[in-house]
């Protein structure tokens, strides 16, 4: 899932590009300004530029920088689609996005005059103004020491792509699709090579409770590779059902887990010993964070990095083992991760 948020000067073309996005390429838009416009109705005020900015600061001020594209966000990541996220207009909004997987910046600036002239004839509830307090409410949201509050400068020099929208339509819609070519067919780092070849190996795995796969690799070179399963020559639990055990962590968490299989990085770790492969110094890629088990495996055989999907719920102890033992840890992303049904 690709998300894009978009900033820039007042009439720029923010919109323009939101429409390019969702008719030609199936994003699908969330917006602060709707965001704060319903909320502004809500209060019953007036719906202006400056009603948008004292509620927009408000909200910030109350929860966090970033809480209310957090909350756009949150709807964008569970549609599972490619989104938008229009109108980014604060640090603290900018430096949150940037933590989430496959976000780019998109920043739009045009001459003044000219985004003017757009911002009139598009008629917005906020554009009935003259030009002075167009460049004046512009000048007030362009610069902020407040985290909370609008600072249009420091998101737009801190964009990934930005576009000059002083030509036509087709024009800027070109400058797009030229940043998204890039975007769609950038090439994975190893990290990301590595990690989507232990997702395919999870497609192989015979237990719907955890379909997880694991590679290990050395040298960039791939050793053995691994996924959930039954011993050999046992039954699936895809045939069979699951045989659950009820465990209780540390925090008190209830967890139900299915104990008829092996885990990915477990059965990995054997192909190593049945193959007599070293894995002294090699680098496993996994799902997420490893249990307790696994992570004991792990150090014993010598593997010095562990690179997860994502952090496992209950995967603290194994944090703290890893930390001990001197084995690198890292997580594409810092989502939570949690079986169903636990």
């Amino acid at each position: 899932m690709i998300t894009i948020g978009i900033t820039g000067t007042l009439g720029a073309g923010k919109g323009t590009i939101v429409d390019y996005l969702v008719k030609n390429r199936g994003f699908v838009h969330y917006s602060v300004r709707a965001f704060l416009i319903e909320e502004i109705k809500r209060r019953g005020m007036e719906v202006n530029r400056d009603s948008m900015t004292l509620v927009g600061n408000d909200l910030r001020a109350k929860h966090t920088p970033s809480w209310i594209v957090e909350q756009l966000y949150e709807q964008a990541s569970a549609s599972g689609c490619n989104c938008i996220i229009e109108s980014v207009r604060t640090p603290g909004e900018v430096d949150a996005l940037r933590g989430k997987p496959s976000f780019y910046l998109f920043a739009v600036d045009a001459d003044p005059h000219v985004r003017y002239e757009r911002a009139v004839l598009r008629g917005s509830e906020t554009d009935h103004i003259d030009y002075d307090t167009f460049i004046s409410n512009e000048q007030r949201e362009m610069d902020n020491a407040d985290p909370n509050k609008q600072n249009l400068r420091y998101c737009i020099d801190n964009a990934d792509f930005r576009f000059d929208n002083g030509g036509t339509i087709e024009q800027l819609n070109e400058q797009v699709e030229a940043v998204l070519q890039q975007i769609t067919y950038r090439r994975p780092s190893w990290d990301e090579y590595f990690m989507e070849l232990a997702n395919t190996a999870s497609k192989r795995a015979t237990c719907d409770r955890g379909r997880s796969g694991c590679v290990i690799v050395k040298d960039r070179q791939l050793l053995v590779t691994g996924y959930v399963g039954s011993p050999a020559g046992l039954p699936h639990c895809d045939e069979v059902g699951h045989l659950f055990r009820k465990t209780i962590d540390a925090d008190g968490h209830i967890s139900t887990h299915c104990v008829r299989t092996v885990h990915a990085e477990q059965n990995a770790i054997c192909q190593a010993a049945r193959r007599g492969i070293a894995l002294d110094g090699a680098t496993l890629y996994c799902r997420m964070t490893p249990c307790r088990t696994c992570a004991m495996l792990i150090i014993n055989c010598g593997i010095k990095r562990v690179v997860c999907e994502r952090k496992y719920h209950a995967g603290a102890e194994s944090e703290e083992l890893f930390r001990q033992a001197g084995v690198q840890l890292e997580f594409f992303h810092d989502e939570v991760q949690q079986y169903a049904n636990q």
